[in-house]
């Protein structure tokens, strides 16, 4: 069992002793017409779907998704003052959030897997992306060479896992090396540390293009995995859970998410073409 299994089978023990030790979990929209708070978990240093500004507000994609839910659900519920809480989280202990109860709801570049489902509930999909890996300009653009080369990933998350097994169907035997940031894995790619870093290609692509030494680096064309976002949940809310994915097929069916998307990713950007199908696939008739 790897590690990533390993700890959502911890996290599935919580949950089911969570269930069966409270009501906490039945109640999630009467808690938010209690507090008329919404708890957002997200991470700091995931952009451009989350992240924290030098000004110390969140922003990004799926900050501005869930602040655009929160207003839906207001209308929803009849709270007109609805109010959002952050609670600051890792690629490690976010699905912590749901199951201690600190969180709603997770906003951030989370993917939806059996796994996964087996802890928490998640949203009908968000955004949709790949992994790839980013190289210096003179670096192994063939995956195949990178053989006997270290190469870098982004600590505990599913794209570890991903690139390991990636890595091992090839039969490309490279030492994988777990960053907790960015930053962290850019400056040992420019100093030779590792031959690639490996992540979401719209993360890679966001953080490339702020960087200092955006030139001397470039995406490789190859996609790894093909992976779904969504909002993650309480697990068995389904009132909760409802309420959230009328929210979100307002958003799509409305177009706002195309203004959303525009604010993220730049004014002259659209969403894809697969983007645009699975939101018309995502939005649910009334």
């Amino acid at each position: 069992m790897n590690a990533i299994s390993k700890r959502l089978v911890g996290l599935l023990t919580l949950a089911i002793g969570g269930v069966l030790g409270s009501d906490v979990l039945a109640g999630t929209l009467d808690d938010i017409r209690q507090s008329k708070t919404l708890r957002v978990a997200y991470r700091e240093e995931a952009p451009p779907f989350a992240y924290k500004t030098p000004a110390g507000q969140p922003a990004g994609f799926m900050i501005e998704l869930c602040q655009a839910v929160a207003k839906d659900l207001a209308q929803q519920l009849k709270i007109p003052d609805l109010k959002i809480t952050y609670v600051p989280v890792t690629s490690v202990n976010r699905l912590d959030a749901i199951l201690q109860n600190k969180a709603d709801l997770i906003c951030d570049s989370l993917t939806q897997t059996v796994e996964r489902r087996r802890v928490v509930d998640f949203s009908v999909p968000t955004f949709i992306d790949g992994a790839t890996f980013a190289i210096r300009n003179d670096g192994p653009q063939d995956i195949a060479k990178l053989t006997g080369k270290k190469v870098g990933v982004a600590a505990g998350t599913l794209t570890e896992q991903g690139t390991r097994n990636s890595l091992a169907a090839l039969h490309v035997n490279a030492e994988i090396v777990p960053y907790k940031t960015f930053e962290e894995a850019m400056v040992a790619l420019e100093k030779g540390n590792i031959s690639a870093y490996f992540a979401g290609r719209a993360m890679l692509t966001s953080m490339i293009k702020g960087h200092p030494d955006a030139s001397r680096i470039m995406l490789a064309s190859t996609f790894l995995t093909i992976e779904p976002f969504a909002l993650a949940m309480h697990r068995g809310d389904g009132d909760f859970r409802l309420a959230v994915d009328t929210a979100l097929s307002h958003i799509y069916r409305s177009g706002d998410i195309t203004r959303i998307f525009i604010n993220t990713f730049g004014a002259k950007e659209r969403p894809t073409p697969t983007l645009q199908a699975l939101y018309m696939i995502a939005t649910l008739p009334e």
